[in-house]
């Protein structure tokens, strides 16, 4: 089973820790909860074999700056954001932390647990990192020049609109390759498209 990866959620929220805590016990998973960041800093050193989720906006610090503290403390742990105001500039900003996955309030359960599940595989397991690299290179390798660009644009966190005008071509026309790129790349939102390029073009530190 997978108790041995335990679960971190950080919230200041009592009533999402204590969902969050529901649902991932009754999947199976072994979880400790915190209300803040600082509570979580103050033990993260020390982790092995752990998974952190954790809330974006919250008033001792955001989940972006947590995860740059845990970055900047050597903490290895693989992390998913949890937030209802996301937008894709902020998505790239929780990856440049070194977030694994980004999801947006309301989600599934399901959506959660197959980060979660994803997560817990990664943890500790760069072999597994180079083999999901790979198979993101391979859609890459499949998109047009001007695909590439419009995927550039979207990473980036411009709007169609400034894409269209960079590239000369009108709105619909980036539309229509920006689903051929959702396609390809085989990613359900922006975020996972973000998570995706991310995980071949690492930020720098």
């Amino acid at each position: 089973m997978r108790n041995e990866i335990v679960i971190h959620v950080v919230d200041d929220e009592e009533a999402v820790r204590k969902s969050l805590a529901f649902l991932l016990t009754t999947a199976g998973h072994a979880v400790r909860v915190h209300a803040s960041a600082t509570d979580f800093l103050a033990i993260a050193p020390g982790l092995h074999d752990a998974c952190l989720i954790t809330d974006l906006r919250m008033p001792d610090m955001s989940g972006v700056e947590l995860l740059r503290r845990l970055r900047a403390a050597g903490a290895k742990v693989p992390a998913i954001v949890i937030t209802g105001h996301g937008d894709v500039p902020m998505a790239v900003e929780a990856m440049k932390a070194g977030a694994l996955d980004f999801i947006e309030k309301p989600f599934e359960d399901e959506v959660l647990l197959a980060a979660i599940a994803n997560a817990c595989r990664r943890a500790g397991r760069a072999e597994a990192v180079a083999a999901d690299a790979a198979a993101v290179r391979a859609r890459l390798a499949v998109l047009t020049e001007r695909e590439r660009q419009v995927l550039d644009g979207v990473v980036a966190g411009l709007p169609n609109k400034t894409i269209a005008y960079d590239l000369d071509i009108s709105p619909r026309t980036v539309e229509v390759h920006r689903a051929n790129v959702m396609a390809k790349m085989q990613a359900s939102s922006l975020p996972e498209l973000v998570r995706l390029v991310m995980l071949v073009n690492p930020p720098a530190p």
